[in-house]
């Protein structure tokens, strides 16, 4: 009940041909598809996403038996630069017709900064941050619901959407079917509050679990008081919390994850599948 993917650039650079393949050879059924972070060999700005090129890596995706669970397109939203909002707007739309020409259905964002280095700062968790977020998206999420293909907003801690509950008021405010949410639960783990993660989960599902259609995974470590990486299974997350709630609500959901070795896939995805069985033994 559980499906398996990686972020395309986590992998080693080589030819898309050969990136999927070697993806499609390590059993992983899905990527996340940065394209500038993925491609090299080949044009991929605005002007390259023709229906053509979108044929030729179908046709790879498919006789690998892999597909693009996300697109991704993770560029500022919120950025004070008009000029440069204005082409970020204009790759996303770019985005959701490639999207629409691979038949992916999902084109993955973060939530942006009130910044033009998209950093942290205090004024990102401010309504206004918000507000311009919201008004920035909407017309990008009214493009993607005129060729059927879903944005999938990824809330981070740092980031605009920094909470669970500014994620749902994201939904309510644009209230579009077309917009979802891309779940990475570390994400919104910080020094803070990674003791009540578990808890922080269940509250994600009772709030926007409808909309949650992808899950991104990885695991951290807290060390003094700073939050650093983990292999999966080697640090502080509570795996068995997100898979319970899988388990019961997502059967088959994607799950790509992140920050991954590709010469650890593998175990990583031995372990969260040894945690599975063991809760559905429990049941």
């Amino acid at each position: 009940m559980l499906t398996f993917g990686v972020r395309a650039h986590d992998m080693d650079k080589v030819p898309f041909a050969e990136l999927i393949q070697d993806i499609h050879k390590r059993e992983v059924e899905c990527i996340q598809l940065a394209l500038k972070k993925s491609i090299t060999e080949f044009n991929v700005s605005n002007e390259a996403l023709t229906p053509g090129l979108a044929a030729y890596m179908k046709n790879i995706l498919n006789n690998n038996h892999v597909n693009i669970a996300v697109l991704g397109c993770y560029l500022n939203l919120a950025t004070p630069d008009k000029i440069q909002l204005e082409k970020n707007i204009e790759t996303y739309k770019a985005n959701i017709r490639f999207a629409k020409y691979l038949g992916c259905g999902m084109v993955g964002t973060e939530t942006g900064a009130l910044n033009t280095k998209y950093e942290f700062s205090p004024e990102n968790h401010s309504d206004k941050a918000l507000e311009i977020f919201i008004h920035n998206l909407r017309d990008i999420v009214t493009y993607a619901e005129k060729l059927g293909v879903i944005i999938g907003i990824e809330p981070v801690v740092t980031h605009i959407v920094s909470t669970v509950e500014r994620a749902k008021a994201v939904l309510d405010t644009i209230d579009s079917p077309n917009l979802q949410i891309i779940f990475d639960p570390v994400n919104l783990i910080s020094v803070d509050n990674y003791k009540v993660q578990e808890q922080m989960m269940v509250d994600a599902f009772d709030l926007i679990g409808q909309e949650i259609s992808v899950i991104h995974m990885k695991d951290f470590l807290i060390e003094g008081n700073e939050k650093k990486k983990a292999p999966i299974g080697k640090g502080m997350f509570k795996l068995e919390k997100l898979l319970s709630l899988l388990k019961e609500h997502k059967p088959y959901i994607q799950i790509l994850m992140e920050d991954i070795e590709p010469s650890y896939i593998n175990e990583a995805r031995d372990y969260i599948m040894d945690v599975f069985h063991n809760i559905r033994e429990k049941s």
